[in-house]
């Protein structure tokens, strides 16, 4: 995307609403909040726009082990079925800093109603108290846990989708790449605006590094908690895109499973979104891309007030449904 004269423009009449609505509060920014102000702010603000939580017959809290022997909590949802259902793995986004189960519980809760399958979200560990690679680490650990419980659980194991939003997007893809390493099949990756580069130089970064929701100073002030030295930010498991592994090599993302992908095009992570699908798709692998026009980055959860935000959970659960074949 080339820089637009006038982005906002390009905003849907009540996208520009929220953004107004948002701008008069006149909240502090998250950039200006300690990590313990800005993890209290985010779920403070997590349901004002919102879908209500949709009522589901199975709602269970587990713990998952992590290989340094926390226990990591996390919560299943699941409609009522008489068979094992397919899972969604979850990771939510929040900049690896803030966010948790309980701010994406009406989005895990809808898609697992809308998919006819469960999901487990999964509270992976937060900046700045945990740095890099810990949550890559964590979600790892999380779907070695799920194919191994996966049939106690009475889940089906054999059809295991990861997903994740913005932060928790990287982590799904990052996991997807290391289960192809593994040989342990997905049905599917389900990624809304993941972060994907190591370094935010692209054209939606310019384009909409300010009064889009995600601003620039946002994603610095994350990424400034998350990474232990600018290194980190050429490491594959922060940067799936391009960033490199120990021999310095681009990680290659042949055989890696199938991709549905949800951007927001008045995004700063628009356009490494879009280059991510591009590689997946030169790699050989199926992806199905969707750029909700006129929306930006955290709209999947403004279901109250912005109707692309059922949209893309619509679309999201056909492909989820597809993937794990409509049994």
């Amino acid at each position: 995307m080339s820089h637009h004269p006038n982005p906002r423009s390009l905003l849907t009449t009540a996208m520009r609403g929220v953004l107004d609505r948002i701008a008069r509060a006149g909240h502090p920014p998250m950039h200006a909040l300690s990590p313990a102000q800005a993890k209290q702010a985010y779920e403070a603000g997590a349901g004002v726009l919102d879908i209500p939580s949709h009522k589901l017959a199975r709602v269970d809290d587990v713990k998952i082990p992590a290989r340094d022997g926390f226990e990591l909590p996390a919560r299943l949802f699941a409609p009522a079925s008489e068979h094992p259902l397919p899972v969604l793995l979850y990771f939510h986004g929040g900049g690896f800093t803030v966010g948790s189960v309980a701010t994406h519980e009406p989005l895990c809760r809808h898609l697992a109603h809308l998919a006819h399958c469960a999901v487990i979200s999964v509270d992976y560990r937060l900046a700045p108290e945990w740095q890099f690679p810990t949550a890559v680490h964590d979600a790892w650990d999380s779907l070695a846990w799920l194919r191994e419980n996966a049939a106690t659980l009475r889940l089906d194991g054999s059809r295991i989708a990861l997903g994740g939003d913005s932060a928790g997007g990287t982590l799904a893809a990052v996991t997807a790449l290391g289960a192809r390493d593994a040989g342990w099949p997905l049905a599917l990756q389900l990624l809304f605006y993941p972060g994907t580069a190591g370094h935010q130089n692209t054209p939606s970064h310019k384009t909409f590094a300010k009064g889009f929701l995600l601003e620039e100073a946002h994603i610095t002030y994350f990424f400034n908690h998350y990474l232990r030295s600018p290194q980190d930010r050429d490491d594959w498991r922060f940067a799936p895109l391009d960033g490199v592994d120990a021999s310095g090599q681009v990680r290659d993302l042949d055989g890696v499973a199938p991709v549905w992908i949800g951007l927001a095009e008045c995004d700063p992570l628009t356009d490494e979104g879009v280059q991510y699908a591009d590689r997946l798709r030169m790699a050989g692998v199926p992806v199905d891309l969707e750029i909700y026009a006129g929306v930006v980055h955290g709209f999947i959860q403004f279901g109250r007030a912005i109707p692309q935000a059922l949209t893309a959970h619509d679309d999201a659960a056909r492909a989820l449904r597809h993937a794990f074949g409509d049994h």
